[in-house]
């Protein structure tokens, strides 16, 4: 019997196979993308770069798309008893953060819906 794939996940193999004879990275694959995760996807936006200001409890994350969100390290409960030098060792991927020594993982989905459900003006298109 002929296996048979979705037209997206079909799509999503073309795309993929374009990014590697471009020499491309891996896009990553979102087999239902909701609003948010189509914002990601259709605006390529990634983490470049976190600052943390322990004294205010603030942590800015900053996007290729020269937006910045911000949110208070006391939300995460692993951050908020780190000191900024543990604060300061992580590692950005495509789909968030990680801190290997606090064992903390945060998705850039995750800091989008944040800035989108407690924002007053979101702006990260």
């Amino acid at each position: 019997m002929k296996s048979t794939v979705s037209k997206q996940t079909e799509a999503y193999l073309n795309d993929l196979e374009e990014a590697e004879k471009k020499g491309e990275g891996a896009i990553p694959y979102h087999a239902n993308p909701d609003a948010i995760d189509q914002i990601i996807i259709e605006n390529k936006l990634e983490i470049i770069g976190l600052s943390f200001y322990p004294e205010v409890d603030l942590m800015l994350i900053v996007l290729n798309n020269k937006r910045v969100l911000k949110s208070a390290i006391s939300e995460y409960e692993r951050l908020a008893s780190a000191s900024l030098v543990d604060l300061e060792k992580y590692e950005i991927s495509p789909m968030g953060v990680h801190w290997p020594a606090l064992d903390e993982d945060l998705s850039l989905r995750g800091f989008l819906k944040h800035e989108l459900a407690f924002s007053d003006s979101p702006q990260i298109g």
